[in-house]
């Protein structure tokens, strides 16, 4: 062989090698072994599963069953703190749960149904989690309907909370998922500054162009650098006080100068399992920025960074968190400045493979997050003033919890409203 092609070979190999690759999935049977352990750590003494027509999305990714693990009947399948799972399945999809291990349990009528419920829980006493939340406090969770809930109480079963459990299996990233994370944070920030340089260079060779056309080149922006295209939010003025506005091919705004520009954008690597990136950027189309809008934007970066830092300060001293906790801290800064009327929603929203994951949101306003921040999780913080008919300032980062810190990434991050037409 030839020299140079044999270590050209050999390199690309090392490198496949080593190079950090997403989590290969676990089978069913290794994710049940996993569930168990934590069961154990959490002292529960089962989690059951319960799904009617795609009523709980949650379940076939915790489970690793597939896109079609619902059915037009409806099935449980209990997985004990220890000993061997029971899937209750109806005789005509029986097949439905075969690649989890455990015993089968065949019903055809309801009362047969219950009956088997009955017999799985016959070991007395039970304090088993399912994916419910007390008072609905986290909506996310509840998937199980009220009715089914009385029904598995109506056998003596304690039933508590999944919610931590589904943060362990769905929110803590691997190393990889990690790094796909700061990749994607990288290029979106790249991508994001690019698009005020675009504006810029539009106004100033006197050439029309609007929020569609900045929401269209941010979208072929992403999709060249390897990233999932997506329109997100690109508005000015008073649309900037509107948080889920999306301009569209047939209602949009020019963009001029003194304009006031809000950019929100969430994407991800287009590679499986890879983890998304949510960030938004301010600017003002002029030379210098208005004091009204500096003012504004100074009050919603000190409480982004007072949430940051309070999130920061506690993962170094090894101290327990929740997510409404961070939520207080930024939302007390922005209503001691007089605006909590005009901070509408949540401080921050989880992060995974879909822009809004499923583990602890930053937020005591829009629910009640009582879950803990724990390593490896991910989430925005993205605190806000709406001034309706006016503009509106949102300032958002998305932070990564290690073992004894924290990573803010997409840096720099912004620290001030970007002058889009001063000359660099």
């Amino acid at each position: 062989m030839n020299p140079t092609r044999f270590f050209a070979l050999a390199a690309l190999f090392i490198f496949f090698m080593l190079a950090p690759s997403m989590r290969a999935d676990p089978t069913p049977a290794e994710r049940v072994a996993e569930i168990q352990k934590a069961l154990q750590a959490a002292k529960l003494d089962g989690w059951l599963f319960y799904d009617f027509r795609k009523s709980d999305p949650l379940a076939p990714r915790i489970l690793m069953l597939g896109e079609n693990a619902s059915g037009s009947r409806r099935w449980f399948y209990y997985i004990p703190a220890s000993g061997e799972p029971t899937k209750i399945v109806h005789s005509i999809e029986r097949a439905k749960l075969d690649a989890l291990p455990g015993k089968r349990l065949v019903y055809r009528g309801w009362e047969e149904q219950r009956s088997h419920l009955r017999e799985t829980f016959s070991k007395k006493p039970l304090r088993i989690a399912m994916q419910y939340s007390p008072m609905n406090d986290i909506p996310y969770i509840s998937r199980v309907d009220a009715g089914t809930i009385e029904l598995v109480r109506s056998f003596g079963v304690e039933i508590v909370t999944s919610a931590e459990l589904v943060q362990q299996f769905e929110a803590v990233l691997t190393p990889a998922q990690k790094q796909s994370h700061v990749e994607a944070s990288n290029k979106m920030h790249r991508i994001l500054l690019e698009a005020f340089a675009e504006i810029a260079r539009n106004i100033r060779a006197d050439k029309p162009i609007t929020e569609y056309d900045i929401q269209q080149f941010i979208a072929r922006r992403l999709e060249e650098e390897g990233m999932a295209r997506e329109n997100g939010i690109v508005a000015v003025n008073a649309n900037t006080a509107n948080p889920h506005y999306f301009p569209t091919r047939e209602a949009n705004l020019p963009i001029k100068r003194g304009d006031f520009v809000l950019l929100d954008y969430v994407s991800k690597m287009r590679q499986p399992g890879a983890i998304c990136t949510d960030q938004t950027w301010t600017g003002y189309v002029g030379e210098s920025v208005p004091e009204e809008f500096v003012r504004i934007f100074n009050i919603v970066r000190e409480a982004r960074d007072a949430a940051t830092e309070f999130v920061r300060k506690n993962v170094r001293e090894g101290k327990s968190i929740r997510g409404a906790e961070v939520d207080d801290v930024s939302r007390g800064v922005i209503n001691r400045a007089g605006y909590a009327e005009q901070f509408t929603h949540r401080t921050g929203h989880s992060i995974g493979e879909e822009g809004h994951g499923n583990g602890v949101n930053i937020d005591n306003f829009e629910t009640r997050d009582s879950r803990r921040i724990t390593p490896g999780v991910c989430f925005s913080i993205e605190p806000g003033i709406y001034l309706e008919g006016k503009f509106g300032v949102r300032s958002e980062i998305d932070v990564y919890v290690g073992d004894k810190d924290i990573e803010v990434t997409g840096q720099p991050i912004q620290t001030e409203i970007v002058a889009i037409l001063k000359t660099p």
